[in-house]
């Protein structure tokens, strides 16, 4: 199973995998997990205006005991309010050297360092635009149709056995992004707020750097957020596993519900 390292500091080989990695990648994103009993306090201390929000729609896709996701795979389908609709075959962790040159050579796939407190992961993302993001995950489409030729064929270079069209849909998300740039901090910064169906809530706060700047904006950044009353020192979760783990214990919790409805009817 791909995992992120979460320990409180990075090791001196850790340090040293990181800048490796990040020398032959594309770009570095610096993330932040907020927990929730802080995330109010982080709203006011940044001052997010969620009326200045964009709107999206989150689905994930897997098998209901998450088949892809130990191997390293991640399904994923978004609606975005003011911009359409994208999608993407995500592979972690890779080595970017370790990649063919053709899947490097396409203006499609991305290789991104993802660092949080104590971890990181180094990522191979195939994107497309599908036209029609709801018509799949009604059932009006096949689920392959929200990815390209090229996403199928990434998708079947690293899943064996699993066809898109029998994954089970994850989801939908409800998530609000703002974008904001400080003027103390002097880059972009981005707060994402995922909302579960219970009412459960992720805000992760990140920034895009060059992959020969990722310290010194990580040290810029941290001293930023604490100023501004931030907590920095919290256990990490990231977006997309807990999003997995969620919805894969909910379908788990329904076909349990329904398989004793049927035992009932029969007895």
């Amino acid at each position: 199973m791909a995992t992120m390292t979460t320990t409180p500091a990075l090791s001196a080989e850790q340090i040293q995998e990181l800048l490796a990695l990040s020398a032959e990648a594309d770009s570095v994103e610096l993330k932040l997990t907020v927990p929730e009993s802080h995330q109010v306090s982080t709203i006011q201390g940044l001052g997010l205006d969620p009326l200045e929000a964009q709107i999206r729609q989150v689905f994930f896709f897997d098998t209901p005991d998450l088949a892809l996701d130990s191997q390293g795979v991640v399904v994923r389908a978004r609606r975005i309010q003011g911009k359409g609709n994208d999608s993407i075959v995500k592979l972690r962790p890779v080595v970017p050297h370790e990649l063919p040159e053709e899947l490097r050579a396409s203006g499609s796939f991305r290789v991104e360092v993802d660092a949080l407190p104590g971890g990181f992961v180094c990522s191979g993302t195939m994107k497309g635009t599908p036209p029609d993001v709801l018509g799949s995950v009604r059932g009006k489409r096949p689920l392959r149709k929200l990815f390209s030729k090229e996403q199928r064929a990434f998708y079947a270079a690293h899943v064996e056995g699993i066809p898109l069209d029998e994954l089970a849909i994850l989801g939908p998300i409800f998530v609000l992004k703002l974008r904001i740039t400080p003027e103390k901090l002097g880059r972009r910064l981005v707060a994402e707020m995922w909302i579960y169906p219970d009412g459960s809530r992720l805000l992760e706060l990140s920034t895009r750097c060059g992959t020969h700047e990722a310290f010194q904006v990580a040290a810029e950044t941290r001293a930023f957020l604490a100023g501004q009353g931030v907590d920095v020192s919290g256990e990490q979760e990231t977006k997309t596993r807990k999003a997995l783990q969620y919805f894969a214990k909910s379908l788990k919790t329904e076909t349990e519900s329904e398989s004793e409805s049927e035992t009932e009817s029969e007895s």
